[in-house]
């Protein structure tokens, strides 16, 4: 039996809970009136998804087709805005303020649960073995590809692994791992609001699913490169990635612009807000130089 999405914004905030909340604490994380927490709880009880604030075996069973299963890593490129440091290191293994970009990442997926973590990589492959002493349940992907063809590559590569999956591009350094949730009613994306920003942004509609991806725009959420997809949008989007990748100039694809634009309208992704303070992506070496002064020498 599916739930309806506010039956799983209250069980999955109390599945993930790490104390018994109040009614009145599950309306400020839900984002419900009390009146709806009241008539959803209610209905989770009767179906003995809940019992005395706390889910039920069957309440965890219920949420299972909702978990996050696996995380892919998409870490295979040569980092050419970040020169001279990725010159003998790859993107994700340089260390900001004493810690590697990736682990950052790597943290936040083992503390929601997710411990199935594939790496795709493909510039000075063997230095990411140094990660298994620290994470040695990761699995790497190879791809041959990486200095021919765009990041759509190494979203071949891993395709068929995409189904109740994280897809993570890996220069990115969160400070905030809650926004890497067990629980996700659909497919989604990472966005941070913004007045104006010359960066990839996503639009939405009116329910905030993704109706477009541009770069640059007003009033609109400039997207982070963490996506969500669920089975159903995975297993298409493996079928799309390598229609996508053989067709003419596919090669040269960003591989999130299959779902956002090759086969726009086939997939319901939603933005999922985080802030600026959460998670920051560094492109640049002089923006890592302004976040990690060591550089700046």
């Amino acid at each position: 039996m599916s739930l309806t999405k506010k039956q799983f914004d209250l069980l999955s905030t109390l599945a993930t809970a790490k104390e018994k909340l109040s009614q009145r604490q599950l309306c400020e994380k839900c984002g419900h009136s009390l009146g709806t927490v009241n008539k959803v709880i209610k209905e989770l009880t009767d179906l003995d998804y809940i019992k005395d604030g706390e889910v039920t075996d069957k309440g965890f069973d219920a949420l299972e087709p909702y978990r996050a299963k696996r995380a892919i890593f998409i870490a295979a490129g040569f980092g050419s805005r970040m020169v001279p440091v990725t010159l003998n290191t790859p993107k994700p293994l340089i260390r900001v303020n004493g810690k590697r970009i990736i682990d950052t990442l790597l943290d936040a997926c083992l503390e929601a649960g997710i411990s199935e973590i594939y790496i795709v990589r493909g510039y000075l492959a063997e230095q990411f073995d140094q990660l298994l002493y620290k994470y040695p349940m990761i699995k790497f992907l190879e791809n041959p590809s990486y200095n021919e063809a765009n990041n759509i590559s190494s979203a071949v590569v891993a395709r068929y692994l995409l189904q109740n999956a994280y897809v993570f591009e890996s220069d990115l350094i969160i400070s905030n791992p809650s926004i890497i949730t067990k629980y996700h009613y659909q497919s989604d994306v990472l966005g941070i609001w913004k007045d104006r920003t010359d960066d990839w942004v996503l639009d939405v509609d009116k329910d905030g699913n993704v109706c477009e991806e541009k770069v640059g725009g007003t009033n609109t959420y400039q997207m982070v490169g963490v996506y969500y997809w669920n089975a159903l949008d995975g297993a298409k989007l493996a079928e799309h990635i390598m229609e996508a990748f053989m067709q003419p100039g596919g090669k040269e694809r960003y591989w999130e612009t299959v779902p956002n634009q090759v086969y726009k309208g086939q997939y319901k992704i939603q933005v999922r807000p985080c802030r600026e303070e959460d998670i920051v992506e560094i492109d640049t070496f002089r923006e890592l130089k302004a976040i990690d002064k060591t550089y700046d020498v």
